[in-house]
């Protein structure tokens, strides 16, 4: 194993290889929901390569110095595909808000070192979603978070966004 995959806190400091049944019906539940409350101002993306090749966040210690890879992503200004290209395989245009879901053999600093990145590379709002905690942290700066759990929360809210939603909605079975 390379030195991205040691184990932190009994978890992958890494990108984990493997899924999970929670990991990918939180991703489907709140990439539909968040879709459903704010597709009418942002648009959304799942497991979207960012071309980083540009940038050197070799200090946050992520697996790849070319690509990297939210959960979801958002942007306010969708990324065009230009003419005569069927697609487009790696973004450069970095999202509005990226989201990174805990799968449960991943440790939490290494999605936290991800959020830092996140920010260095100019997106402006970040979550870690935690399935197994039923928690979300909403970061609107690398250092500057808000909490929000099922048991103590009614809906999420990220205020830079201009989103909410019921947080019931995303953890329920």
């Amino acid at each position: 194993m390379s030195d991205s995959y040691e184990v932190e806190n009994n978890g992958i400091d890494g990108e984990d290889p493997m899924g999970s049944l929670n990991h990918s019906s939180v991703q489907f539940k709140l990439g539909s929901l968040l879709d459903r409350c704010a597709g009418n101002k942002l648009h959304f993306a799942t497991e979207l390569s960012l071309d980083i090749g540009q940038y050197d966040i070799s200090e946050y210690r992520l697996d790849s110095k070319y690509e990297i890879k939210p959960d979801i992503c958002a942007y306010i200004n969708f990324p065009i595909i230009p003419d005569k290209v069927d697609d487009l395989v790696t973004v450069s245009q970095m999202p509005d808000l990226a989201v990174e879901i805990l799968s449960p053999r991943q440790s939490i600093g290494y999605l936290i070192r991800k959020t830092k990145a996140y920010f260095e590379l100019g997106v402006k709002s970040c979550w870690i979603v935690n399935p197994g905690m039923q928690t979300v942290a909403v970061y609107s700066h690398p250092n500057q978070r808000k909490s929000f759990d099922i048991e103590r929360d009614i809906e999420i809210i990220d205020e830079l966004m201009g989103i909410s939603l019921p947080i019931q909605e995303i953890f329920s079975s």
